[in-house]
C-alpha cells in the first residue's frame, strides 16, 4: 500500500508538471503566432470606415481573432479610429476613405468627433466617398461631408427630423399591484417618470424639446454648410416629408447620385488611376491599426482614463464604472510622479451617487496636488458622471453631448400586494430594532421611513450642488436654478458654465499638455488591454449572455433586459442618473 501511494503521488506530480509545461508551451505558441504575422498597408490604399459599427470608448483586443474567419474580431476604440484617420491624413499610402454609410452605431457626440476628423482629413485633398443602401439620419449626419455621397437606386435617405419616445410602466405596475415608492430632488429629474407617470411631465417635455431642438438645429446647420443649402429649406424638407424615395434625395440635393455598390467602387477605382474593381486595396480600420503606428510617442506621460457605462459601487467592469476600480485608477495616476496630467474620458448617464462622490474625491485630490485634471465628455456625461467631473480644471464637451442632470433620486418597490394577491405568498419575521427591515420590498414604508429616505435624497442633492458650485465657481443658488435634474446639450452647457470648451478628446489632451507645460509626451491609457491569458481564460460570460439575449429577443428585448438590470442595482441606493432609455431617432 505504501508503495502504491508513492507511485500514485509521483504520477500525479508528473502529470501536474506536464500540464504546466504544456500550458506555457501553448501560451508561447499562441503568442508567437499572433505576433508573427506582419500586416502592411500596401499601395494606393483606401481606408474603410463602417459607421454601422459601434466604436466604444474602450476597445476590444482579441489576438485569437485572426484564427477565425472574421477579420474584424478586434473592435477599435473611438479614439483609435480618430487617431487612425489623423494618421491616414499624412500617410502617402492612403489615397482616400470609403465610408459605409447605411447606419450609424455611434451616439451624437462620437459621430461629431468622427465627422470633425473626416473634415480634417479632407484638407489634404484626399477623397472621401460615402455609400449606403438605405442611409439613416445618423449616418447622413456624418456622411454628408463626403466629396461624393451615393445611395442605392432602390434604397432611400432618411430625412424626417428627430424624435424621442419614452416608455411608461405605471399602468403595468398598477395591474401587477406593485407600488413604486419614489423619492427625488429636482423637478426635471425624469429617471423615475416611467414608474410614476403615464406620460411625460411638462417639465420633462420642456427639457427634452429644448435639447432635441439643439441637436436638430446642429444637424440642419452642418448639412446646410456641407450641401450648400439653407437651413429653412432643409427644415421644410422634413416638415413636408419631401424625401420619400432615393430619387428625391438627389432632386433636393441631399446626395450626389444613385448608384449600386459596384458602380461606386468603379468610380473609386477610376479615382485611383484605373485600378481594376477587384484590385482596389480596401483596408479596414482593424487591419490598418495593425499596419501602422498611429499612437504618439514622447518623453513625458499623460494618463488617459476611459470610463463608460453606468456608475456603480464596487469593482464593475469595462462597461460599468465601478467606484473601487476607477478610484484606484485615478489614485494610481495621481501618485505616479511620471504622469504629468490626467485626462478622463467619460461616456455615462450616471448611477450611484456615493460612487460618484468617491471618484470625485480622487480627482479633487489630484487637482489639489498640482496635477492638471481635464475631462472630456462623449455622447453623454450627465448626473453622476457630471458629479465626478465637476471639479476638473477644464471640461470639454461636444455640441451634442447630453450633460447636466444635476439631481438625485431613489426608489424602493412595495411588492406586498403582488406577492399576496397575485402569487399567494406572504412574509413574516423578527427584528431587533424598529427600522431593521426598512429597506425590504415586501411591505410599504411607514411615514417616518418615507421622510427619512426623502431627507437622504435632499441631503445628497445639496452635496451634489455644492460640489458643482465649488468646481464651477458659481453660487449654489445658481447651480440649483440650472440643476433640478435638467439635461442640457453641450452647446447650452457651455453657455451656462457647466463646461469650459467645445471639443473632443484630442482637444482635452492638448489642453492637459499645455497646463502641464509639456510638448514631448505619450499617452498612458487605462484600463489596459486584456492580455493573452485573459483572452483565453477570462470571464466572458457577460458577453455570451448579452449575445444570446439579443439573438433570441432582438434589440428591444436586449433593452428591456438592460433596464431590468439597472432597476435591480438602484433599489434603495441613492442615484444620480438620467432616464433609462433616451433613444433619439
Amino acid at each position: 500500500m505504501k508503495s502504491f501511494f508513492k507511485i500514485f503521488l509521483a504520477s500525479l506530480l508528473a502529470f501536474f508538471v506536464l500540464c504546466v509545461i504544456l500550458f506555457f508551451v501553448f501560451v508561447g505558441l499562441i503568442t508567437g503566432l499572433t505576433s508573427s504575422e506582419k500586416v502592411t498597408t500596401g499601395a494606393k490604399a483606401v481606408l474603410v470606415l463602417d459607421l454601422g459599427r459601434s466604436y466604444p470608448e474602450i476597445g476590444v483586443e482579441n489576438p485569437l481573432a485572426r484564427f477565425s474567419d472574421k477579420e474584424d474580431g478586434d473592435v477599435p476604440s473611438l479614439y483609435d479610429v480618430l487617431r487612425m484617420i489623423r494618421h491616414a491624413k499624412s500617410d502617402s499610402a492612403v489615397k482616400g476613405i470609403y465610408l459605409k454609410c447605411s447606419s450609424n452605431g455611434n451616439g451624437m457626440g462620437a459621430s461629431q468627433e468622427i465627422r470633425n476628423a473626416l473634415l480634417d482629413f479632407k484638407t489634404t485633398g484626399k477623397f472621401i466617398y460615402a455609400y449606403g443602401d438605405v442611409i439613416t439620419q445618423g449616418a447622413y449626419s456624418v456622411g454628408n461631408i463626403a466629396d461624393k455621397i451615393y445611395c442605392n437606386p432602390k434604397g432611400g435617405v432618411d430625412w424626417r427630423g428627430f424624435a424621442i419616445q419614452l416608455a411608461f410602466l405605471k399602468g403595468l405596475l398598477q395591474k401587477l399591484e406593485i407600488e413604486p415608492q419614489i423619492f427625488y430632488a429636482g423637478k426635471f429629474k425624469s429617471a423615475t417618470e416611467p414608474f410614476r407617470e403615464t406620460q411625460m411631465t411638462e417639465a420633462n417635455r420642456l427639457q427634452l424639446s429644448v435639447m432635441l431642438g439643439d441637436f436638430y438645429n446642429r444637424l440642419l446647420l452642418q448639412t446646410a454648410e456641407a450641401r450648400k443649402l439653407d437651413t429653412a429649406t432643409l427644415h421644410q424638407y422634413a416638415n413636408e416629408y419631401k424625401i420619400q424615395f432615393a430619387s428625391d434625395a438627389v432632386t433636393y440635393k441631399l446626395i450626389d447620385g444613385l448608384k449600386y455598390d459596384d458602380e461606386v467602387k468603379n468610380e473609386i477605382a477610376t479615382k485611383l488611376g484605373g485600378v481594376k474593381l477587384d484590385k482596389i486595396n480596401f483596408i479596414t480600420v482593424q487591419k490598418y491599426a495593425k499596419a501602422v503606428d498611429f499612437k504618439r510617442d514622447g518623453k513625458e506621460k499623460i494618463a488617459v482614463i476611459y470610463a463608460q457605462g453606468d456608475i456603480i459601487d464596487g469593482k464593475g467592469d469595462r462597461d460599468l464604472i465601478g467606484s473601487v476600480t476607477y478610484r484606484e485608477l485615478f489614485r494610481k495616476a495621481r501618485l505616479d510622479a511620471n504622469i504629468k496630467a490626467i485626462v478622463v474620458r467619460i461616456n455615462s448617464g450616471g448611477g450611484s451617487a456615493l460612487a460618484s462622490e468617491n471618484m470625485w474625491r480622487e480627482l479633487t485630490l489630484a487637482r489639489k496636488g498640482g496635477k492638471p485634471v481635464v475631462v472630456s465628455f462623449g455622447d453623454v456625461a450627465a448626473s453622476g458622471a457630471y458629479y465626478l467631473s465637476c471639479n476638473a480644471d477644464s471640461i470639454f464637451a461636444q455640441t451634442n453631448t447630453i450633460t447636466g442632470s444635476i439631481g438625485v433620486f431613489t426608489m424602493l418597490p412595495n411588492l406586498e400586494k403582488f406577492f399576496n394577491n397575485k402569487l399567494g405568498v406572504t412574509f413574516d419575521g423578527v427584528k431587533t430594532a424598529p427600522q431593521a427591515d426598512m429597506l425590504t420590498a415586501t411591505k410599504p414604508l411607514t411615514p417616518a421611513q418615507r421622510a427619512w429616505l426623502q431627507n437622504s435624497v435632499d441631503s445628497t442633492y445639496l452635496t451634489f450642488k455644492q460640489r458643482v458650485a465649488e468646481g464651477r465657481r458659481k453660487e449654489v443658488s445658481y447651480i440649483d436654478s440650472i440643476g433640478q435634474g435638467r439635461v442640457w446639450s453641450g452647446s447650452r452647457a457651455l453657455e451656462l458654465g457647466l463646461v469650459d470648451r467645445l471639443g473632443g478628446l484630442d482637444d482635452a489632451i492638448a489642453c492637459a499638455a499645455r497646463m502641464a507645460k509639456i510638448s514631448d509626451y505619450r499617452l498612458r491609457e487605462y484600463p489596459e488591454p486584456h492580455n493573452i491569458l485573459e483572452v483565453i481564460f477570462g470571464n466572458y460570460e457577460k458577453d455570451n449572455t448579452q449575445s444570446a439575449i439579443q439573438k433570441e429577443f432582438g434589440e428591444e428585448g436586449m433593452k428591456t433586459w438592460q433596464t431590468m438590470k439597472r432597476v435591480k442595482t438602484m433599489m434603495g441606493v441613492t442615484q444620480a442618473r438620467i432616464p433609462f432609455e433616451m433613444s433619439i431617432q
